[in-house]
């Protein structure tokens, strides 16, 4: 968690802007690990950055806040199967890692 704290700090952007990144490429792992079966970071990566992920954060999309708030486990990747723009997460896999 310290690498993706102190990753945190050196981005710039508002509380809100880093939570909309964080979330997504979270999600944009989350995807490539537990529906494709690659890997885009380590495990202890993808552990450290979901321990930064606050679902509490309103972030203006009211239905991926609810989404973070009632589904995201930061345990586990397998709640991106019920992400509910699980199509733009594909979308951004497809244009930044194949």
């Amino acid at each position: 968690m310290k690498n993706a704290k102190k990753f945190e700090k050196s981005l710039w952007g508002s509380t809100i802007e880093r939570e909309r990144r964080r979330r997504i490429k979270v999600s944009v792992a989350a995807y490539a690990y537990e529906i494709l079966n690659v890997s885009i970071m380590s495990d202890s990566e993808f552990d450290s950055l979901s321990q930064c992920v606050n679902p509490k954060i309103k972030t203006g999309n009211k239905k991926l806040d609810k989404f973070f708030s009632e589904k995201f486990d930061p345990s586990t990747g397998m709640w991106i199967s019920s992400h509910p723009e699980l199509d733009k997460i594909r979308d951004l896999y497809h244009k930044f890692y194949e």
